[in-house]
């Protein structure tokens, strides 16, 4: 699904992702961990096409596309999703009418029929009620108000409405309390383990890997992946640091 071979990426002329590679294939769950300054949240930055930051080398592959001749909104229509670590307010624009106008953005682009107002909120309140999100919420808006954790489930909502292939979660735990915590491992595990669905999950902490079990754990440091294991890797990362793989 997706293939990352070389890539190198700066922000305001600063190297940060130096000759990173990665493969990511349908149905699985891959976790990124890793030291502070790594290049973890760059990664998804880069991957999602957000201004700023810039592809020195190297190829990304999405299905078959050329990920990085994209526009954002092109490889969000695509079926990929970036999930923020401080999802942003955007006082004045009702949640509910954002999340419509964004999935039928993406469906017109897929030559499918854009949903009634009906159709959207059948669906919305379906979504709401997975992550345990009153759907009064999503009236107000967009993640004004809201506490860390509820911006977060509003995210996850956001995310089982657009119904990518690919999620790509910048810190999804941090900020979460422990029931917000398993409401959206419970989240991410219901809308993204499907055979034709695949997770990338940036964090530092092995707390939401208890949830959301991935197949592989990635260490980066140094703007490159240089360890990779299984679930006990993160385990082990828990208990001592990276000073002996970063």
């Amino acid at each position: 699904m997706l293939q990352i071979h070389n890539l190198s990426a700066t922000v305001a002329d600063k190297p940060i992702l130096k000759g990173l590679s990665l493969t990511i294939n349908a149905g699985e769950i891959h976790a990124i961990m890793g030291p502070n300054g790594a290049g973890k949240s760059t990664l998804g930055y880069t991957l999602g096409g957000r201004p700023g930051y810039e592809v020195t080398g190297g190829e990304v592959s999405f299905n078959g596309q050329d990920l990085l001749a994209l526009a954002p909104h092109e490889r969000a229509a695509a079926g990929l999703f970036l999930g923020f670590q401080y999802p942003v307010e955007i006082p004045g624009v009702s949640f509910v009418q954002f999340l419509r106008e964004a999935l039928n953005s993406q469906r017109r682009s897929r030559d499918e029929a854009p949903l009634s107002g009906g159709e959207f909120l059948k669906l919305a309140r379906e979504k709401a009620a997975l992550l345990k999100l009153d759907m009064e919420m999503l009236k107000r808006p967009v993640n004004v108000g809201f506490s860390g954790g509820e911006k977060k489930r509003a995210e996850m909502v956001q995310m089982g409405i657009l119904d990518p292939k690919l999620a790509i979660l910048d810190e999804t735990d941090s900020g979460l309390d422990i029931d917000a915590l398993r409401i959206c491992g419970e989240g991410i595990n219901s809308i993204m383990r499907k055979p034709d669905k695949a997770v990338l999950l940036i964090t530092h902490y092995q707390r939401l890997l208890d949830y959301v079990r991935p197949d592989f754990v990635h260490v980066l440091a140094g703007g490159r992946i240089v360890r990779s294991g299984g679930p006990e890797l993160a385990v082990q990362l828990e208990h001592h640091g990276y000073e002996d793989v970063a």
